[in-house]
Parts: C-alpha cells; sequence; structure tokens
C-alpha cells in the first residue's frame, strides 16, 4: 500500500468514521463481557456544538475507547435533551417572524411546530459529534421527548404523586417574564448591578406628617398594602394605629409593627408589597395584609398600575421616580449596588410572582444522595473539592418546584374534574384518570369530556435526571435485559456548573428508584477560557468554530489541543497554538512511521545498540504503561495524554529510532525491524482513545487487516515486569550523548567526524550502553581510564569525567582563552552575589523568595566556575 508523504486529516478522518460505523464497532448489546457504560449529558436538541462540547465529548470518548481496547463491552449512549424555555423560546420566535402568535394556536399545533423544528435542527450536534470521532453507539440515540422517554417521567411523577412527596401550592416563585414561566431557585443567577435607592415619603393619615421609606423598586408602590415598622422602635411609637397613604395611588394602608423589621437599616420603615417580594409575603399572612398583584405575565403593569398599565417594569421606573419629584414625593435619589435575579436561560430581571405551582418534596429524597457522595462514597467526585459544594446544595436543599408554564415538555399528569383547587386526580393517562375521577366524585356518569389536564410542562430537569435509568427502559420495565446488564452505569463526565441541577438530582433519582447509584465517577471539567482567562461567549467574539478547528488542525490535533491543557475542575485558556501543537504530534508520529516503513530489511546479524534500545525501549513502555494506568485510575486524563506524548515523541521518535536506525543507504536487520513495528503498535494503542484517526490509518498501513484485526477493537498493551535499572542506565547515557552533541556544536566539530571518547567513572556506571553512545555521538573508539586526559575537551556527568580528545580542527589557544575570559566573568559576577549574601541588611530585610534566588546564582556560578577550572586543567 501506498504510503503518502503528508497526512491528510480530513480525507482520512471520513474513510476511517465510515468504516467504524459499517463494521458496527460502536455497536453494543448485553453478552458475557463486563460492561462499561457512559451516558452523554444531553446537549439542547437545537444547539450547535461549542468549545465546552468538544472538551467534554472528547473525554468521553478517551474514556470509552480505551474501555474498548480493554475488552469491555463498551457502550455510549447518546441523546438530546428538550431544553423546554430555550426551544419554546425558539420556536415562538420563529412563528412570529412568520405572522404568527402562540397564543392563537392550540397545544397541538403548537407542539406540531415546535416538533418540526427540533427534526429540521436537533441532529445537528451528534453530527458534529461524529466529525469529532466519538464513538457513539448512534442505534441508541435518545431524545427526552420521544415516547418512552416521556412515559417514564410521567410514570416517575405520578409515583412520587402517590407517595406524597409532589403537592400543588400557592407560593412566591421566581417569575421569568420573557419566558413567561416559573424557574426553580438554582436557575436563577444573581449579579451585582448598580442601581438607584429611592427615598419615599409617604404621607401620614390625617396630619401633613410624613415617614420616609428606601426602596431599589419605586414601581411596587402601587402593590404597598402595609407599611412595618419595628414594636421596640421609639421614633414611631406614635404611630401605632394609624394608617398612611401611598404616593400617586393615594391607596390608604395599615401602619404595622413586626419584630421582623431591622431597626438599625435605613430610615427603620419598611413598604409590603406581599405579592412581589417573598418576605413581604411572609409578612402580609402574619397580619392579614391584601395581596396586590400589579404585574401581568410580560412584567408590564396591569390595571393596578393606573396610568402606567400595559408599560414595561423598568420604562415605569424611570417616569415614576419623575412623577414622585413632581408631586413632592421623592426626598432623595442614591446610587447603589444591589443584588439582581437573572434567568439563566433568558438573562431576563426575575419577578417574584406569587403563582399556583407543583412542588416536590426534597428533605427525604435527598438522604440517600447526600450519603452515597459524602459518607459511603460510593459515587465519587473528581475533584474531590467539588464535594463541599455538593453538600453545600443537598444540605441546603428545598423544595423542587417542578411546573413550568410552557407548552413544550411533558405535560404534568393532573386531571381537574371541577373548578376547585382540590378537584383534580393524578395518573399516567386520561383513561385511568377517568377511573380515580370516578371514584373520588362518586359520579359514575363523568367522562373524559368532563376532565381537563393541567396546561403546565414539567421542568426539563423533571426529565432529565432519569437519564441513565429511562436510556435503558429502567422506568416502565426495570426487569428488561439490558437495564440490568448496562445499569448502573461507569462514568460521568459533564461540567460542574450543572452539578446541582443534574448531576445531583440523577443520584437521587437513582437511589428512589433503583436502590442504586447511577454511576461509580463524576469527572467535572474546567470551563474553557480564552488565553486571557475571558469565557468564551459569542458577545465577546472569542469563541472559535469547533469545526473550523478541526478542517484547520484535524479532529486528532484537536482533541490533543484541547486535552493537554485541561485537568479536571480547572478551567482551560485555550489558545489555537494548542491545537497547532496537537497537529505537529500528528505529523511527528506519520513521519516517524514513514522512516520505519521506508526501511530497507535484511537477514543480518543484530547489533548490540538495537539490541540494547529495544530492550530499553520496552521497558520504558512498560514504566510508562503503568504510569498512565494510574492517571486513569485518577481520572488525570491530561497527564495519561502528556505521558504518552512524552514516550512517543522524546523516547521513541528521537532515542529509539535513533538508536536502531541504519546507516545511510544501509538495510535493517530483520529481527530489529520486526521489533520497531511491535513498538509502533504498541504506541499507536495507546494513542488510539486520544488520537483515534490518525492511529487507526497507521495501523492500516503497516500490514492488510481484517475487519476483526482493526485498531479500534484491538487489545490495550498488557503490563509486564520490566527491568527499571535499564532505564536509569539509559538516563545517564542519554546525558552523556547531549554531551558530546552539545561540544560538536559549541567547537564546531562536525557530527561526520569520528572522535574518540574517554571516560573516569567514578560513578561505577553501567557499560550496557557503550555502543549507543558510539554510535548517536559517532565515538570511534570509548576508553575508560583513571586520570585526567591532557589536551581534550571535558564536561561531566554527575562525577563521571568525559575527554574528548582535539585534533586539528580546535585551536586550544582559542579554546583556553575563551575558558579564561568566561571564568573571569563568573568570578566576578560570584564576588558580587557573595557580597549581597555577606551584607546582614540585606539578608535580614530582603523576601525570602530574594534570598532564595540569590543562593541559587550563587550554587549556579560555583558549579559552572569548577567545570570551566575542569576543562582548562585538561586543555593546558
Amino acid at each position: 500500500m501506498m504510503i503518502p508523504a503528508q497526512f491528510d486529516a480530513q480525507q482520512v478522518e471520513k474513510k476511517w468514521y465510515a468504516y467504524w460505523m459499517q463494521n458496527q464497532y460502536f455497536k453494543s448489546t448485553p453478552d458475557h463481557r463486563i460492561p462499561y457504560t457512559i451516558v452523554i449529558p444531553p446537549p439542547n436538541v437545537t444547539g450547535v456544538l461549542h468549545m465546552g462540547h468538544m472538551l467534554n465529548n472528547t473525554i468521553q470518548d478517551v474514556l470509552i475507547r480505551r474501555a474498548r481496547l480493554k475488552g469491555f463491552n463498551a457502550c455510549w449512549v447518546p441523546g438530546t435533551d428538550h431544553a423546554s424555555i430555550a426551544t419554546e423560546a425558539k420556536v415562538v420566535a420563529k412563528l412570529k417572524a412568520e405572522g404568527i402568535n402562540k397564543s392563537d394556536l392550540t397545544r397541538e399545533e403548537f407542539l406540531k411546530h415546535a416538533f418540526d423544528w427540533t427534526e429540521k435542527y436537533g441532529g445537528t450536534i451528534l453530527e458534529q459529534l461524529k466529525q469529532l470521532g466519538c464513538s457513539c453507539d448512534w442505534d441508541r440515540t435518545k431524545f427526552t421527548m420521544d415516547e418512552d422517554m416521556s412515559a417514564s417521567v410521567i410514570r416517575s411523577f405520578v409515583d412520587l404523586y402517590n407517595k406524597g412527596m409532589i403537592y400543588r401550592g400557592y407560593r412566591m416563585v421566581n417569575w421569568d417574564p420573557e419566558a413567561k414561566t416559573t424557574l426553580s431557585d438554582e436557575e436563577v443567577i444573581y449579579e451585582e448591578r448598580q442601581g438607584k435607592l429611592y427615598h419615599l415619603k409617604y404621607q401620614i393619615e390625617g396630619s401633613n406628617e410624613f415617614v420616609i421609606i428606601a426602596t431599589t423598586r419605586p414601581e411596587t408602590i402601587l402593590g404597598d398594602t402595609a407599611i412595618c415598622i419595628h414594636p421596640e422602635d421609639e421614633r414611631y411609637f406614635h404611630l401605632k394605629g394609624k394608617k398612611a397613604i401611598v404616593p400617586i395611588c393615594d391607596r390608604v394602608i395599615p401602619i404595622i409593627f413586626d419584630e421582623y423589621v431591622d431597626r438599625e437599616f435605613g430610615t427603620g420603615c419598611l413598604k409590603v408589597t406581599p405579592a412581589h417580594d417573598v418576605n413581604d409575603k411572609a409578612l402580609g399572612d402574619k397580619h392579614g395584609l391584601e395581596i396586590i398583584d400589579i404585574f401581568n405575565e410580560d412584567a408590564t403593569l396591569n390595571s393596578f398600575g393606573l396610568h402606567y398599565e400595559g408599560k414595561d417594569r423598568f420604562e415605569v421606573r424611570k417616569e415614576i421616580e419623575k412623577e414622585l419629584a413632581t408631586i413632592g414625593a421623592l426626598e432623595k435619589v442614591e446610587t447603589h449596588i444591589n443584588n439582581v435575579g437573572t434567568s439563566e436561560r433568558t438573562k431576563a430581571v426575575i419577578e417574584p410572582r406569587l403563582s399556583d405551582q407543583w412542588f416536590l418534596k426534597m428533605d427525604e429524597l435527598v438522604k440517600p444522595a447526600i450519603k452515597a457522595v459524602l459518607e459511603s462514597e460510593e459515587v465519587k467526585l473528581y475533584p474531590s473539592r467539588f464535594n463541599n459544594t455538593y453538600a453545600h446544595w443537598l444540605n441546603n436543599i428545598r423544595d423542587w418546584n417542578i411546573s413550568r408554564q410552557l407548552w413544550w415538555g411533558q405535560q404534568i399528569p393532573a386531571y381537574y374534574y371541577g373548578d376547585g383547587k382540590e378537584d383534580f386526580v393524578v395518573a399516567e393517562n386520561i383513561e385511568d384518570a377517568l377511573i380515580l375521577a370516578k371514584e373520588k366524585t362518586n359520579n359514575p356518569q363523568l367522562t373524559t369530556q368532563h376532565l381537563k389536564q393541567d396546561p403546565d410542562a414539567l421542568d426539563t430537569w423533571f426529565s432529565s435526571w432519569l437519564w441513565p435509568i429511562s436510556v435503558f427502559g429502567g422506568m416502565m420495565d426495570p426487569e428488561n435485559e439490558e437495564f440490568k446488564y448496562y445499569y448502573p452505569t461507569n462514568d460521568l463526565v459533564t461540567g460542574p456548573d450543572i452539578l446541582f441541577f443534574w448531576v445531583a438530582r440523577m443520584i437521587i433519582a437513582g437511589y428512589e428508584y433503583t436502590g442504586e447509584k447511577p454511576f461509580s465517577n463524576v469527572y467535572l471539567t474546567g470551563l474553557v477560557r480564552d488565553k486571557q482567562g475571558r469565557k468564551m461567549s459569542k458577545s465577546l467574539g472569542n469563541s472559535p468554530d469547533p469545526l473550523g478547528l478541526i478542517e484547520k488542525f484535524g479532529a486528532d490535533g484537536v482533541r490533543v489541543g484541547l486535552l493537554l491543557s485541561s485537568s479536571a475542575g480547572n478551567d482551560i485558556l485555550f489558545d489555537e497554538e494548542l491545537c497547532n501543537q496537537g497537529k505537529g504530534f500528528a505529523n511527528k508520529i506519520w513521519n516517524a512511521f514513514r522512516l520505519i516503513k521506508g526501511w530497507e530489511v535484511a537477514d543480518l546479524e543484530q547489533p548490540q545498540s538495537s539490541k540494547i534500545a529495544i530492550d530499553w525501549y520496552e521497558a520504558k513502555l512498560q514504566k510508562t504503561l503503568l504510569e498512565i494506568e494510574d492517571n486513569f485510575e485518577k481520572y488525570r486524563i491530561s497527564d495519561a495524554l502528556m505521558a504518552i506524548y512524552k514516550l512517543v515523541w522524546d523516547d521513541f521518535c528521537s532515542w529509539f529510532l535513533e538508536m536502531i536506525k541504519p546507516g545511510y543507504q544501509q538495510p535493517i536487520d530483520r529481527q530489529t525491524f520486526h521489533k520497531a513495528i511491535e513498538m509502533l503498535e504498541a504506541n499507536l494503542k495507546l494513542l488510539h482513545p486520544f488520537m483515534p484517526f490518525l492511529t487507526e490509518e497507521i495501523w492500516q498501513h503497516i500490514t492488510e487487516r481484517t475487519p476483526e484485526q482493526a485498531l479500534i477493537v484491538s487489545e490495550w498493551p498488557t503490563i509486564k515486569t520490566f527491568n527499571e535499572e535499564l532505564i536509569n542506565d539509559f538516563d545517564f547515557a542519554a546525558d552523556v550523548i547531549s554531551g558530546i552533541r552539545t561540544i560538536r556544536k559549541n567547537k564546531n566539530i562536525s557530527f561526520k567526524e569520528a572522535i574518540e571518547l574517554k571516560v573516569i567513572n567514578k560513578e561505577n556506571t553501567s557499560k550496557a550502553f557503550d555502543e549507543v553512545i558510539k554510535k548517536l555521538g559517532n565515538v570511534s573508539a570509548l576508553e575508560y581510564v583513571n586520570e585526567s586526559v591532557s589536551g581534550a575537551l571535558s564536561y561531566r556527568v554527575h562525577s563521571n569525567e568525559y575527554f574528548i580528545p582535539v585534533s586539528g580542527t580546535v585551536n586550544i589557544d582559542e579554546e583556553v582563552k575563551k575558558i579564561e575570559e568566561e571564568l573571569t566573568y563568573l568570578q566576578g559576577f560570584l564576588r558580587s552575589v557573595q557580597a549581597k549574601l555577606s551584607n546582614e541588611k540585606f539578608v535580614s530585610g530582603a523576601p525570602e523568595q530574594v534570598i532564595a534566588n540569590e543562593r541559587k546564582k550563587e550554587a549556579d556560578a560555583l558549579a559552572k566556575i569548577a567545570t570551566l577550572e575542569q576543562s582548562l586543567a585538561t586543555l593546558q
């Protein structure tokens, strides 16, 4: 087979991915082998590949390919999430552009548009993952809105409701006025923003007296229903039993007294708006206050907003400031830093809003999940520092608001048969609901026409918390063969930003529904940032196109570039140069392969230098394999790659191939050639999880292979005993060779010119690599001596002394002069450093690090001076 001069990544990637798919190497079915299972964190169905996906899925592919090589039945389940808020917003925007309002459609009509949208755009990200080389079992692709997946979610809701864990409550919730839905506490992101603090004057009814109240939201005065003061605040004793008048709306409200108020904060007076603040709601309930909601669902003002009706809240804020000033009700305005809650999805400022919602009780559900991570360690987080974050969230958990005012998602399976709040039943379908409703009402005349299903949808996370269970049908049929074989899964790779949203909730669901953990290990990746440390975003324009990177550097180059810079939990400072480094690594391996295959092979005796080189590389390979296994065990994926990188680049390409390379236009002996191929194949196996395309291409070029012999389904190298001493001996020999090469370069001694090398072996080092030293240093004779050699260039490796007798190519007088000049400079430098260190004032006043730096300078100078003096002695 003809070997191309250049590695063509694009052509190779298409060829081998098609080959892998054709031969169904990614496909998994239960068999006699031990399963190794990963479920993909399902990306949003309408999403496209970004750098975070690239990193996350590369790590998953590394783990799954390695498991496949190690003989496990590797199963990687792909899929997408319906992302209710984000997707519904996109569909609504699309319809609006076409002149269609969501409100003009029935639910069924809208859902048809939504499914059409997801069918058109939903497969994009999964197709992009294929270009990255992801070896998912694509036949298992799941979507959280698939019929069986939705059925699992509904069954979960009904089960939890029947256990008394789901309830309907009228509560203050986080309202997203852009998405027009409630959000859970965890979906609210708090940001510090500069705003204003408005000091407003409320007149006391029947007098000319005013109380001053500070607020950051003057528009909400239209919903005020009381003023609250601390009962022990002497300044306001005279106001007990009095009432105040709300500016603009002139509503007369009571002045109440409660210890909730902080006397020291502001003026000690608090305006109470029960419909728009969770703490005010608690006060309102306690004191029986009226509740006035001034906002529509899109945060425009309703009829309680008087002449501001229909206007946006922020527009009203500006206008009401002017009106308050005009009527003399604005005392003063100050700048103020405020913590503002925003929607994780739409970025809109959240409104606290009273609403009937569905909640899941969490206090008991959460206990097994706390124990699993923080006590028994059945589930381990990598890095373990995230245990603290996990503990904080779960130990302070509140009931989960699981309903959303959306149509895109699983519709809540509650069916109303009357107008009362409790006139409902919960069932998996309307037929079952009818049976329950007839029993509950004792009315056999009821029909499905009398039932009306709750219009809300379930929180997307309430769907995806079942992901490891539902992808194998474990909710609907827990005894099915696949679920029993693949569950619990092994590893989960995801970002720490969804440690609570998704990871913790999957653990909770796992124990609730199966009594088992959903996975054993959670590898938490960091955020991918630009080289300036900024989070990548479209607005900053600092996020590269992942597919553009693959086209430019090849999938293997991008994978290596990402992984070399990523350790668990730590953010990645991404620089395209890293991908270029990955591409360079691919080219290095390709050229090493071409070099080996370019050698002529003959039946010759194996040189001693080649024999020891093979023994050494086999030992080095085994030692690196142990290091790689240890890194994988600790989920230090980037360290595992770096170990392989150094093995291949430094040890194989730079040293091993040089040691066994035949002379110019000379053949290589057959035994060494076959060993070189064997070592190359071992390298390819270690590299394959990281660089699947390049390694498969070289593997298939080495010799003709059947589909059963493809690299993707070959065997991971076996760990064997190895000679550590041989590795140490080579490291010493490498320093000797480097010394020869340095002298050749510095003294302009041609590498083609053979030299002699004489050694005073004070270290009693092994002579095993002498033939290698002779070959790589072009040494014609290597002799062990007992005393210094005069008229020779010299250097040291540890305490061993090496002498190269000089020929006419080196001018002794010039060499002596150069060494003497360098000695003079170094001795002067040493005196200045020692003068500093002998100065007590400097030593006592300078920082420790500065002193340490000076002592290092002194030690380095002394070592260099000793070496130069030794060289001078041998030349004179």
